[in-house]
């Protein structure tokens, strides 16, 4: 207890020196000083970069029953296009294909799954000539690989259950979108240049020819 006394009566002893210093130093008229931090300088803005692709969006007719609108943007001249970042899967779950339809690129590998607990085969025929582009069991957790050699639609069904039914778009441009139950849609990172945009609305084939600029592009593209 009495060294505890002895350390607070310590302490207290050195604060009333460093007020008395304090107290002098006043008297003497010298000014106290703070340092003020220094404000940190605001960085230059980053000078605008120009766009060098497209956003290009716009309206097209609307299908009814829920069917979609496929729009497809393909250049007028040959152009090589980067390969697709991902390879596109079309699986069955719950006697379901999922997705109902989906965009492959030309040449390029695409995949069919099987993640049912039942036995599925996979029968693709195309569409504008009804021949038969490929027919494969799938057991449970079976997959399949297959590049499309032609632009096109291909019927996908499966045999052993009848009610299912899906669509494969096989594209050579990466400019491939299905429009919302509105009627629009949207394309990103169009390279600049003559395309020739054409549109599946149902019954209807709609084409239209246009250059597109970089930055935000509008295009409709209706009756």
């Amino acid at each position: 207890m009495g060294n505890w006394v002895i350390a607070v009566g310590r302490i207290v002893i050195r604060l009333a020196a460093g007020l008395a210093v304090l107290a002098l130093s006043a008297c003497a008229g010298e000014p106290a000083t703070s340092e003020v931090p220094a404000t940190p300088a605001t960085p230059a803005a980053a000078p605008a970069v120009a766009a060098t692709t497209a956003t290009v969006s716009g309206r097209v007719p609307v299908v009814g029953g829920g069917a979609p609108t496929v729009v497809i943007l393909k250049p007028t001249e040959a152009r090589e296009f980067p390969a697709q970042a991902a390879k596109p899967v079309m699986d069955q779950v719950s006697l379901t294909f999922t997705p109902a339809l989906m965009f492959v690129r030309t040449g390029q590998p695409a995949e069919f799954r099987n993640s049912d607990d039942v036995l599925h085969n996979v029968r693709v025929r195309e569409e504008a000539t009804r021949g038969g582009t490929f027919n494969v069991a799938l057991p449970t957790g079976g997959a399949y690989d297959h590049a499309f050699e032609r632009d096109g639609f291909y019927d996908v069904g499966c045999d052993i259950h009848p009610g299912m039914s899906a669509l494969v778009v096989s594209v050579s441009t990466p400019y491939a979108v299905i429009a919302d139950a509105q009627g629009s849609y949207t394309v990103y990172d169009v390279a600049p240049g003559s395309y020739v945009a054409t549109v599946y609305a149902g019954t209807q084939t709609l084409e239209r020819k246009v250059d597109i600029t970089a930055g935000t592009f509008a295009l409709d593209v209706v009756p």
